[in-house]
């Protein structure tokens, strides 16, 4: 989902029976979040100017009903759990709202106890993140998506959508903290740590709480970034470390949904470290991961073959071997 332009609050697990350490401090039996932006008003009465809005994937708490109105309190979601020394800055109207009580319409809301309820928020969820890839996005899809998806599992933690929506609401934050911290100078520095470390707790909440799932595969492929170079600044350093991220991760998840991938980001860097090696006048090297190249691209081929990462593997050899650079100019 790289390269969405998003503003997301974070995700914390809820269990659908009240909890001693309920963040909201409110009944959870009342909880709901909207479907749409829902305009909220001092009275059952839509003359007067709302309020506040509440917008989809927000927390309401309900209260009463009078007719086509429920009386709540909107906005009640609580804070995200984040590192502060390495959470990136979000300064966007909306981002941390304040709750408020008043009336709105009884439309497009979902609770608890509502029927079907994972599958209509995961729908919605599912296609605000459709509208957030969009060359021109909807302003605020992308949290929207975020939130709707955090609802899925907090509100319907057995629901067999859960733990897709779990990752996929902190893939979301995960992908806004990369584009934010890659605004920085700092993202320009070859040492990871170097540069603000992205928040990993809803990543790693996906993990401890779907172990052996394609999810939690998705959530440590992830947290990769951390561990990479900002900028590898032409010296071998980098890719020789980051290979060894990618190989490694491969074997840990064999047959996960991102060691194809991996594998081709390990290949990919060891046909680059041919051409470092080369102009730093060091051949035994470069001999060697032009070896470890073909080597891992044999290995893709071997174990995913209908891979476009193998594919592109094998491109990656094929052009080392015919000595084409591939870093930096590759023309002749």
């Amino acid at each position: 989902m790289g390269g969405i332009a998003l503003l997301l609050t974070s995700a914390s697990l809820h269990a659908q029976k009240p909890r001693k350490n309920d963040k909201s401090g409110y009944d959870n039996s009342a909880r709901a979040t909207v479907l749409h932006t829902a305009n909220v008003y001092v009275t059952a009465d839509s003359t007067a100017p709302p309020v506040i809005t509440v917008t989809p994937g927000h927390e309401i708490v309900i209260t009463a009903h009078n007719g086509p109105w429920v009386n709540v309190f909107a906005n009640t979601d609580a804070k995200d759990d984040a590192d502060p020394d390495s959470k990136p800055e979000f300064s966007a109207p909306g981002d941390d709202p304040q709750p408020s009580a008043g009336w709105i319409r009884d439309k497009g809301i979902v609770s608890l106890t509502t029927p079907n309820g994972d599958a209509l928020i995961y729908g919605a969820a599912a296609e605000f993140e459709a509208q957030a890839q969009q060359p021109h996005p909807p302003a605020n899809a992308a949290m929207a998506a975020h939130l709707l998806y955090r609802r899925v599992f907090e509100y319907f933690p057995q629901s067999p959508l859960a733990a897709e929506a779990a990752f996929r609401s902190a893939d979301i934050r995960w992908q806004l903290d990369k584009f934010d911290i890659a605004t920085l100078p700092s993202a320009h520095e070859q040492e990871s740590y170097l540069r603000p470390q992205l928040f990993e707790g809803d990543l790693r909440k996906v993990m401890k709480l779907y172990p052996d799932s394609p999810f939690a595969a998705r959530a440590a492929f992830d947290l990769l970034d951390n561990q990479l170079c900002g900028d590898w600044q032409g010296l071998p350093k980098c890719p020789e470390q980051e290979t060894n991220l990618y190989m490694k991760y491969a074997d840990r998840y064999p047959g996960g949904p991102k060691s194809a991938e991996a594998l081709y980001d390990a290949a990919y860097r060891q046909g680059v470290l041919v051409t470092m090696y080369t102009i730093d006048d060091n051949p035994k090297r470069s001999q060697l991961a032009a070896k470890n190249c073909q080597s891992i691209a044999d290995q893709l081929k071997q174990k995913y073959p209908q891979s476009d990462y193998t594919a592109r593997a094998a491109s990656i050899a094929f052009r080392v071997a015919q000595g084409i650079s591939i870093y930096g100019s590759d023309r002749d």
